[in-house]
């Protein structure tokens, strides 16, 4: 089994790497910590909750986490490409007791350190949103870099298939929206691979294969319809794209089925100020130029390519077997 904490900013497709996991038979779902991005923080842990409460076991708790990022302006909500609640504008519950009961009174950092503490060499720790969590566990624990199993975001582009960004010409929405937290989560000693837009942006659910896991997939199919209507229409709009790209899904395919992807190991730092902040760079292993910002930071691991059929069909089976 895979120990998980999933770091998230919920979110459409973040709901949608959520319910992949907790249908996953190889993955034990530790706890939820939520961040700002895709909306305010107060929006993404309530969706958290509103998810975890419907899909996940009853041992999963939420730990609400960074509002806002480490130095600068916290980014505005993007209600056209999410809705405004976040979550597709899809017809949301009331919450018992506002949610209390699945909420854990640490904030996210310390319950990121507590967990790894607990559980040392067994947790990894996915994330998919901004990397302000984790930047902070890091900055109250360095030691935790030496007891996770492993890190697995979402986050960069670096240049595959001509892919630079999403949300300027050079820079990946959740790296962006905190660039400080990045960098220092890509130059930590823990092991970090990185699921960003150059294989992302190849993996796309079309329509029809989104019509087929609401057909087959019971009631997390018929979520996964919904919860994307609005999603896919912004595909549509801004791209011309008649599905959606699979961004946060991505990364939990990564960990499940690490052979779909195909890497390339090296440092990785961020721009953290002028017109290209946000973006990722990657000194990979084999350019032998020296570049001192990059040689003495820790080298991680960049997916750069993706067997597409076998991802879609992981999502596929995962969900739709489950309904069986």
């Amino acid at each position: 089994m895979h120990k998980v904490i999933f770091d998230t900013d919920p979110g459409v497709d973040d709901s949608m790497a959520l319910v992949f996991q907790t249908r996953h038979p190889e993955i034990e779902l530790i706890g939820v910590t939520s961040v700002f991005g895709n909306a305010t923080i107060e929006t993404t842990t309530r969706n958290a909750v509103y998810l975890v409460e419907r899909f996940a076991d009853p041992t999963v708790v939420v730990a609400r986490g960074a509002g806002k990022p480490l130095r600068r302006a916290t980014p505005e909500p993007i209600p056209h490409i999410h809705g405004h609640n976040g979550l597709g504008d899809i017809v949301l519950p009331t919450l018992a007791d506002g949610g209390r009961a699945r909420l854990d009174a640490r904030p996210a950092h310390r319950f990121i350190i507590d967990e790894i503490r607990k559980h040392p060499h067994e947790i990894n720790l996915i994330a998919v949103g901004p990397m302000t969590n984790l930047a902070l566990a890091l900055q109250e624990d360095p030691e935790i870099q030496q007891l996770v199993k492993q890190v697995i975001i979402m986050g960069g582009a670096f240049g595959m298939n001509g892919v630079l960004g999403n949300v300027s010409p050079c820079a990946e929405a959740n790296i962006s929206a905190d660039p400080e937290a990045a960098d220092q989560v890509f130059a930590a000693a823990w092991k970090v691979t990185a699921v960003g837009l150059d294989v992302t942006q190849k993996a796309i659910m079309d329509t029809a294969y989104l019509d087929r896991i609401r057909q087959h997939g019971g009631e997390v199919g018929q979520f996964v319809w919904d919860v994307s209507r609005l999603y896919e229409q912004f595909h549509i709009d801004s791209s011309g794209v008649h599905g959606i790209y699979v961004h946060d899904s991505s990364a939990v395919a990564y960990l499940v089925a690490p052979e779909l992807y195909r890497i390339r190991r090296g440092a990785v730092r961020v721009v953290v100020e002028g017109l290209a902040v946000g973006q990722t760079i990657q000194k990979p292993e084999s350019m032998g130029v020296p570049a001192p910002d990059w040689d003495n930071s820790s080298k991680q691991d960049v997916c750069v390519d993706v067997d597409v059929d076998g991802f879609l069909k992981l999502y596929f089976d995962t969900i739709v077997g489950t309904a069986a």
